[in-house]
């Protein structure tokens, strides 16, 4: 199946001269949909882990039925202020300012192995703020596997510093 001819791609959104890569319309399409939650599941087989992580807001779309498929639990990464219980927050870099990320403190146990799972990799500020949470909480993020690369951002250099990154698809 050809998943790259299912997503549109709209120039100049949000700002001239970039390229957004539209998902809805794979997840319109239950047969792309289901067979894109396959390619990125097939990225995990061979990890060995015990939680997924799911950045807001379209990698909860992507982790939930693969957490459900093997059996793993899922820890939600919320921008700041959406958890209501104690919460470790990282500042990150995007490409336009700065941003941040929470998890609850009480869903990562020191010594888990995690993996994110989450739409697109562009700068990798989001994923590697998770990756510095996870760390302080005492746990390791070994991978980390996207629908969508955009080659030639920085994300996958600024992540493979934290853990093995794979993608479906590259741009």
């Amino acid at each position: 199946m050809d998943l790259k001819a299912a997503i549109r791609d709209f120039p100049d959104f949000p700002s001239p001269g970039i390229i957004f890569r539209d998902i809805t319309s794979v997840l319109a399409s239950s047969e792309h949909f289901g067979f894109a939650v396959g390619q990125m599941e097939k990225l995990l087989l061979d990890v060995d882990f015990d939680v997924i992580i799911a950045p807001e807001s379209r990698g909860f779309i992507f982790s939930a039925p693969i957490a459900i498929s093997r059996q793993k639990g899922l820890v939600l990464a919320r921008k700041k202020g959406k958890l209501p219980g104690e919460t470790v927050e990282k500042k990150y870099f995007l490409e336009y300012g700065m941003d941040s990320i929470e998890i609850h403190k009480s869903d990562i146990k020191a010594g888990q192995k995690l993996v994110i799972v989450d739409d697109l990799l562009a700068t990798g500020g989001t994923c590697r703020g998770i990756c510095d949470i996870v760390e302080e909480l005492g746990a390791k993020v070994v991978k980390s596997v996207f629908l969508i690369e955009l080659e030639g951002l920085g994300g996958r250099e600024l992540l493979e510093e934290k853990c093995a990154v794979e993608a479906v698809l590259k741009y």
